[in-house]
């Protein structure tokens, strides 16, 4: 199947800008449906923000959003693929910006579906950004109980400093698995949740319209043109934003809470095969490392590589909704697409913080975004 126009939505966006760049390296033509958000832009992003100048004259941009009817019209014109990236995802400022990301992430999916289901179009296979945190809690074994999926942890165990999920009718530890794409789909959050239903309506409306879905499960992604002033989200800019400003770390929980980091590139290359690929079509797909880090691994190996010693307290604190642990299983996307994960998190993160260190020192805006969530409730 050849494939050339592309759209993606959240195009100027840090996945999206370099999906743009080597679809066109590829000889597609790319059109980018973005809104240019102050939040990951910051301000008079035409002029300043690095990620649109990059992909400026570059691709055929249109200035819009997903929540619009006519800006949709205006982007579909004839292109066959379309890649939906834009969305909102902070996953602590989901939980009080309810409404909001509901209508960004689940209307404007509908909203395309919408137009897809009732005028003729030329797309032929549409790519959605689904996300790790559909899963909620990952996988886990236990000795008692097999394989098990254990729920939202409680507050009581949280403020006594017992961050380890348990399951019931279990006493021994549990032992952590990878995720594969069969395992419970319990998202924690409202961001989860919106994924989830994005997801859903794709894999569920696409093939009866004669549209072939595709479905990524992005774990957390990071590397160079990540955004270093949203404070809400992507632990290694907020992280380093603060060391570059010589200031502590508060690490929430014990430090061991862990993630799946995956790079950038490995990122666009699983999401080109995506599109390119027959095999892909149908299917869901986790995207990581399949290895896991815990958070305390990654403000030491940043303080590390930027050779700046700031204080790194583990404080107990706590987010509601956050979760425990979460690494991807990623034996599927190998078999179907042939795609292993090239870049190691020791290397990725060398990468990234050379980056980091040619840019500008932003002002940390993190304290503000801790505050707003302890005035919400959501942070003890």
């Amino acid at each position: 199947m050849s494939l050339q126009n592309v759209l993606i939505t959240g195009g100027a966006g840090f996945i999206g800008s370099g999906l743009a760049l080597y679809l066109v390296q590829q000889g597609h033509r790319v059109t980018v449906l973005d809104n240019l958000s102050e939040q990951i832009h910051g301000p008079e992003p035409e002029k300043n923000s690095p990620l649109y100048k990059a992909i400026s004259g570059k691709v055929t941009f249109i200035k819009g959003t997903v929540t619009a009817r006519t800006d949709w019209e205006k982007a579909l014109a004839d292109n066959e693929v379309i890649v939906h990236l834009a969305a909102e995802t902070g996953t602590g400022q989901s939980m009080y910006q309810i409404e909001h990301y509901t209508q960004v992430n689940i209307g404007g999916t509908a909203l395309l579906l919408d137009i897809l289901a009732n005028r003729k179009t030329a797309v032929k296979k549409v790519v959605i950004a689904s996300s790790r945190a559909i899963y909620g809690e990952g996988k886990y074994i236990s000795t008692e109980a097999g394989v098990v999926y254990p729920g939202h942890r409680a507050a009581v165990d949280m403020d006594a400093g017992r961050f380890e999920v348990t399951f019931p009718g279990t006493s021994a530890p549990l032992q952590l698995a990878a995720t594969d794409e069969e395992s419970k789909i319990h998202p924690s959050s409202v961001y989860g949740i919106t994924k989830q239903n994005q997801e859903q309506m794709i894999m569920t409306v696409c093939p009866t319209l004669g549209i072939a879905p595709v479905a990524f499960r992005y774990q957390n992604v990071y590397g160079p043109g990540q955004s270093l002033t949203n404070p809400y989200t992507g632990i290694l800019s907020i992280f380093s934003t603060l060391i570059r400003n010589r200031q502590p770390i508060n690490i929430f929980e014990d430090g061991l809470e862990s993630r799946d980091f995956v790079f950038i590139d490995d990122v666009i290359r699983a999401t080109y095969l995506g599109i390119t690929k027959e095999e892909a079509n149908g299917q869901v797909f986790n995207v990581g490392t399949g290895v896991p880090t815990t958070v305390l691994e990654v403000a030491k190996g940043l303080i590390e590589l930027y050779k700046q010693e700031v204080p790194v307290t583990v404080t107990g604190n706590y987010r509601l909704g956050d979760i425990r642990h979460n690494y991807a299983d990623m034996h599927k996307i190998e078999r179907l697409l042939g795609f292993r994960p090239a870049v190691s998190f020791r290397e990725g993160l060398r990468r990234f913080t050379e980056w980091v260190t040619g840019q500008e020192v932003q002002a940390s805006r993190y304290a503000d975004s801790v505050a707003e969530m302890k005035a919400k409730g959501l942070m003890k």
